[in-house]
C-alpha cells in the first residue's frame, strides 16, 4: 500500500458526514465510506477495507473507543491508522483516547478544504506503527 485512496468515516451526524464526503471525495478526491456508527462501521470495514479510519467518539450505537476496539479483533483492520474525530479536545482527553490505539485525533470543526491533506501525516505515521498483511 503505497498511496492512501480508501477512507471510512464513522460519524452519526448527517451534516458533518455531507461535509466529510465533499471534503474527502469531492476536494480529496478519495474513495469514501460513510457510516453513520460504529454498528455499521463494523459491517463495512472488512468489505471497504479502508486504508483509514476517522472515527466520531461519541455515538448512540457505540462509543467511537468501543467501535475501534472491536475493529481491532478483525483480521482485515490490523495496522489501519484509525484518527478519533470530537469537539472535545482537552489534553488529558487526548491522552486517553490515544491510549486506545489511535494514530491521531482532528477536532470538529474541521476546515473541509484542507482535510485530505490534514490526514496524511496520520495515514503515513499510522502506517508505519503497524505492521500490516493486507
Amino acid at each position: 500500500m503505497s498511496e492512501l485512496r480508501r477512507v471510512m468515516c464513522v460519524e452519526d451526524d448527517a451534516d458533518i458526514r455531507m461535509i466529510l464526503e465533499f471534503s474527502l471525495a469531492t476536494v480529496g478526491g478519495y474513495e469514501v465510506c460513510l457510516c453513520p456508527g460504529g454498528r455499521s462501521a463494523l459491517q463495512q470495514a472488512p468489505l471497504f477495507r479502508p486504508d483509514l479510519v476517522l472515527l466520531d467518539v461519541m455515538m448512540p450505537d457505540l462509543s467511537g473507543p468501543e467501535t475501534l476496539a472491536a475493529m481491532r479483533e478483525m483480521p482485515q483492520m490490523q495496522g489501519v491508522p484509525v484518527v478519533f474525530m470530537t469537539a472535545k479536545a482537552m489534553p488529558d482527553e487526548l491522552e486517553q483516547l490515544l491510549e486506545h490505539g489511535a494514530t491521531g485525533l482532528i477536532v470538529k470543526p474541521f476546515d473541509p478544504m484542507t482535510l485530505p491533506k490534514d490526514i496524511l501525516p496520520y495515514w503515513e505515521h499510522g502506517r508505519g506503527r503497524h505492521v500490516s498483511d493486507r
